[in-house]
């Protein structure tokens, strides 16, 4: 009887982690739309745009969880890091995205794809601006590359400033 409830034990574990078995993804993981950020997964070198040979920053960019989230691990130089969680909500239609960096920042923000570029936006608090809305757009670039551009507005999105200009392209 002994051997018996071993055998099955046995079986039961080389089902559950066997990868020919494959477990259920949750839905929306492999749409069209949970692939539209597929394009900044990578290990970049990033410098401001148009400025190739100022290199400010190294990311690491993960699809992660059965291809479920994309994990951005941003290294600047001179220090500041930080990183993003994103994934693609089926229920919202809309992709989502929630930064925290090593000062303590928290930010959320909320978008989808425009045809040429992902744009996502959200609150991103910054000294004497609580309530500064961020706007930040990925576009593919020739060749590989990905430009993150990032504006924002202290009247509720009504008018936008430029904020920064990345080039990330594909580290050596």
């Amino acid at each position: 009887m002994k051997s018996h409830i071993a055998t099955v034990a046995a079986i039961a574990a080389a089902v559950v982690l066997s990868p020919a078995v494959g477990l259920a993804q949750p839905a929306g993981c492999d749409s069209p739309e949970s692939h539209q950020f597929d394009f900044w997964v990578g290990r970049w070198s990033v410098s401001p745009f148009g400025q190739p040979d100022r290199h400010v920053a190294d990311s690491l960019i993960e699809k992660l969880y059965a291809g479920c989230a994309v994990r951005e691990n941003w290294s600047p130089l001179k220090g500041g890091e930080g990183g993003s969680l994103s994934s693609y909500v089926a229920a919202d239609k809309a992709w989502r995205q929630t930064w925290v960096d090593s000062a303590g920042t928290r930010a959320d923000f909320k978008g989808g794809w425009n045809g040429t570029a992902l744009v996502l936006t959200g609150v991103w608090p910054q000294p004497g601006h609580p309530d500064q809305l961020t706007r930040m757009t990925y576009t593919p670039q020739p060749g590989g590359a990905v430009r993150q551009s990032g504006e924002t507005s202290d009247d509720g999105g009504k008018t936008w400033s430029p904020s920064f200009d990345f080039l990330y392209r594909k580290a050596p």
